[in-house]
């Protein structure tokens, strides 16, 4: 059953030290949230990104909240680079769990799937099975002339995202974004913000159900406009690219990263 509950009581509920996955920034990306968990003094963070990350990514990394961050990429868009990230690899601050996007929706899929790892293609050659001894290169058992690689399964224990809307049964309307869905369906729990709670269920319209994530992967919602400012929300806002601008500027140092974060409360 679905709890409804405040933005604060949901980050009451997300501990330190564990397994968190988010959305890419404008997809479900939730930075209201992510400056409530660091309000809170949230840390030992194993961040999963969807398959990439941005803002709220850099936000957690600057002020201290990721230990692992297991990602195919790291990017402001058109902003540019994530300072916070970059200053963070630079100063050896995380453990980097490099990936490729192919790669980092197949462990998603084994662990929606309930299995322990899948095999893609592509990656053999790569130095990036130097660095992912939870990656393995075997033989593909319907012909063993030819090399595979299996990668492990990512299981969040809490996945966190922002959705345009709710109903009061706990079914979220996610749209064409199957990327979070899958997050939702590989995550132990999944905690949603929304913009607005519908008192019908979103199930009713076949024209919209297939874009739904059913209530019994949704542990928790909580309504809360505009959570995904500055980074935008599908068919809801769009991207505020100066107020990511005066982020990206600001976060250069530390700092400015902390005066940042201590100084812009909400949108206009």
């Amino acid at each position: 059953m679905t709890d409804f509950v405040s933005p604060e009581t949901m980050v009451q509920m997300i501990p330190s030290g564990i397994k968190l996955g988010l959305a890419p920034d404008g997809a479900g990306s939730c930075p209201a949230m992510i400056r409530l968990l660091i309000e809170r003094g949230i840390r030992d963070l194993h961040v999963v990104c969807t398959p990439i990350g941005g803002m709220q990514i850099d936000m957690l990394i600057g002020a201290g909240a990721v230990a692992v961050l297991e990602t195919s990429a790291i990017s402001l868009g058109e902003t540019g680079g994530a300072p916070c990230f970059a200053r963070a690899i630079r100063n050896g601050e995380l453990r980097m769990l490099d990936g490729t996007c192919p790669a980092v929706f197949a462990g998603l899929t084994a662990a929606a799937k309930g299995v322990p790892f899948m095999p893609i293609r592509g990656i053999i050659g790569s130095d990036l099975l130097k660095n992912r001894p939870d990656w393995k290169v075997t033989a593909n058992p319907f012909d063993e002339s030819e090399k595979i690689v299996v990668v492990s399964a990512i299981q969040p224990d809490i996945s966190l995202i922002h959705a345009p809307e709710a109903d009061r049964f706990g079914n979220v309307r996610l749209g064409r974004r199957r990327e979070i869905m899958l997050l939702a369906h590989a995550s132990k729990k999944t905690f949603v913000t929304v913009e607005r709670i519908s008192e019908t269920s979103l199930l009713d319209d076949e024209k919209l159900a297939a874009g739904v994530l059913p209530a019994m992967y949704v542990s928790a919602v909580a309504e809360y406009r505009n959570a995904a400012w500055p980074t935008g929300l599908y068919t809801e806002y769009d991207l505020d690219a100066r107020e990511v601008e005066n982020y990206a500027r600001a976060a250069r140092s530390p700092e400015g990263f902390r005066a940042y974060m201590t100084g812009t409360r909400s949108a206009a």
